[in-house]
């Protein structure tokens, strides 16, 4: 049965790598609903395969077993439908701000007026103005993930993926961003998809949070945030699905279960 319109589905997701020439299995039976205008945060440890699940859904890898249906299609290569958001902002040094949110819109067929607006608009709802004709190295890494953010927005895709935006940045300049995509998440009412460490970020940020452990990588359990936006990191609900989400990750049976899988690996070998 197909998907309904907007949503992205995912059943039963099967995906490997070979690892000095034998299979590692990295996802194991993932099947996961995201609606129309969700956020969702994945968190989880190093190696659970939060990543790659991204880089399925962005269509970069297509070698994997089970389906992944957007709209009702199943995904079969990159879409200016999905941007993309990393932990480095990937700007061209050589290319003004202007400039590099502008090559989100290379492909586009849009007439050159449309574009110029187009990219003004995502400049200005990233906080950018002013900043137009700087280049990469003359703006703060908290700037340069703005122009990044405008960059993936600027083609107006209907998926925002985000693998750890602010994962390189400092702790200030990490707080004042999360609310910055917030409002624009609130803006743009994109769906987003967010992979992160953090999980204070996660929860502060999603509709749902979930949680995903590894070797291979599953869901584990999924906790809604009925919490509305615009949102305040003092909110006892907030802070008390952190504490509930973090004791999760810490549970000391899950690292017993990750050594006995990494034992039978090793034994196989």
């Amino acid at each position: 049965m197909a998907s309904e319109p907007g949503v992205i589905e995912l059943r039963g997701v099967n995906k490997e790598y070979l690892v000095n020439e034998r299979p590692m299995q990295v996802l194991s039976g993932l099947s996961l609903t995201i609606a129309p205008g969700e956020f969702l945060s994945i968190v989880g440890a190093s190696g659970c395969g939060k990543s790659t699940l991204l880089r399925l859904i962005l269509g970069l890898d297509t070698d994997y077993t089970g389906q992944i249906q957007i709209d009702g299609k199943q995904v079969r290569g990159p879409s200016l439908e999905r941007g993309i958001v990393f932990q480095d902002h990937r700007l061209f040094p050589w290319l003004t701000i202007e400039q590099n949110v502008g090559l989100g819109l290379e492909n586009s067929d849009w007439t050159a007026a449309r574009k110029k607006e187009t990219i003004a608009k995502h400049i200005e709802l990233v906080g950018l103005v002013g900043f137009e004709r700087a280049y990469p190295h003359q703006l703060s890494g908290g700037m340069a993930q703005r122009a990044a953010i405008a960059r993936a927005l600027v083609n107006q895709p209907s998926i925002l993926l985000l693998d750890e935006p602010f994962g390189a940045l400092d702790a200030l300049t990490r707080s004042k961003l999360q609310e910055e995509l917030q409002r624009i998440w609130q803006a743009e009412r994109i769906t987003s998809i967010l992979v992160t460490h953090d999980v204070d970020e996660a929860v502060y940020l999603g509709d749902r949070v979930v949680v995903m452990q590894p070797r291979p990588g599953r869901i584990r359990s999924t906790f809604e945030v009925p919490v509305p936006h615009p949102r305040d990191r003092a909110d006892p609900v907030l802070k008390s699905l952190s504490d509930e989400v973090r004791a999760l990750l810490l549970d000391p049976r899950e690292k017993r279960r990750d050594t006995a899988a990494e034992s039978t690996l090793d034994a196989a070998s």
